[in-house]
């Protein structure tokens, strides 16, 4: 476990940046602080005219992932090969145990106290390769999408209540919209698929995870952009536990005895398309067919095994990774 002589915390925000560099001086803990603005050029003007005298592999910036506004900070200290932790926000929230109130500048200070104190968690931050990046961002316009054409689909309720004269007034407008957003799905769809099958190891690996019964081309793109091209995870129980599919257990002394189950943090989205890859998988898939029937008439709770489904869906989607060769249905061929 690598040590640093600086931990600087940083707490982002949408304009600016509160930075708070830990470091050991005579025996005691010091910190400094600095407030930024949150574009790259300032980032560039404090690495250089305040951080500069430090060797840079003792330099260890640790700042909360917060989406798009801790980007030009990663952008810049990963073009620049400078050392990075990005960890989630409820992680840091949690260390931090009982407090009260809010201020940026104290939030930045106890980031870098979080940098020091959990290096045994410590994981070297990276930006998504572009492709990734432009595939998360065509994937949340595609959901932006369907949920306009839900929306607008939901206006032929209106029909058989009203009126035909007074439905006349906005059908056609309607149906030039959902037209519209049927040719925009279609189009981005299109553009995902493209990105995809421009880089060689993205189509390969689409390729592969798409080989596995039960795992669709929407599932396949998402799995792609969760994993960063399946660099972001060592194994599929990692995976499962991002995914909110891993049970946990629920006991403590002799008086709480709960059952094993799921916890709510999770990736939502990739858990609500693994339980339609489920679903899928257990009607067309002999060997989880018959894993699912199985299971249920020995009493487990169908939710329950739909669960360890999915679990093994992921298990096969690493399998089939790891291995490099399409998925193999072994089970037609057992006696």
């Amino acid at each position: 476990m690598k040590n640093f002589d600086y931990y600087i915390g940083i707490d982002v925000s949408k304009l600016t940046l509160d930075i708070s560099i830990l470091f050991e001086c005579e025996n005691a803990t010091k910190t400094d602080y600095y407030k930024i603005e949150n574009n790259e050029k300032s980032i560039a003007q404090f690495v250089k005219n305040k951080l500069g005298k430090y060797d840079a592999q003792q330099l260890l910036f640790c700042f909360e992932d917060t989406g798009i506004y801790s980007m030009p900070l990663a952008y810049y200290l990963n073009n620049n090969e400078l050392t990075y932790w990005q960890v989630p926000a409820v992680e840091i929230k949690r260390s931090k145990g009982i407090s009260r109130g809010k201020d940026d500048r104290i939030d930045s200070k106890d980031i870098a106290f979080y940098a020091r104190t959990h290096m045994h968690k410590f994981r070297q931050g990276k930006v998504s390769a572009q492709s990734i990046q432009q595939l998360r961002l065509l994937f949340t316009e595609r959901e932006k999408v369907l949920r306009a054409l839900a929306l607008f689909e939901n206006t032929s309720e209106n029909k058989g209540f009203i009126s035909k004269e007074v439905f006349k007034t906005v059908a056609s407008v309607n149906r030039s919209i959902i037209n519209q957003l049927k040719k925009t799905l279609k189009s981005i769809e299109q553009k995902m698929l493209n990105i995809i099958a421009m880089e060689e190891k993205l189509n390969s690996q689409y390729k592969l995870v798409t080989s596995t019964p039960g795992i669709g081309m929407q599932t396949a793109i998402y799995l792609l952009i969760a994993t960063k091209g399946f660099e972001a995870f060592e194994n599929w129980r990692q995976l499962a536990c991002y995914a909110g599919v891993a049970p946990f257990p629920y006991q403590s002394g002799t008086s709480i005895r709960g059952r094993n189950k799921v916890h709510p943090l999770a990736d939502k989205k990739l858990k609500s398309l693994l339980n339609m890859c489920a679903i899928c998988a257990v009607r067309h898939d002999r060997e989880l067919k018959a894993y699912y029937e199985r299971k249920v008439k020995e009493g487990k709770s169908k939710m329950l095994v739909i669960n360890n489904v999915r679990a093994k869906l992921l298990a096969r989607v690493f399998a089939v990774i790891n291995r490099g060769t399409p998925f193999v249905n072994t089970h037609k061929f057992a006696a």
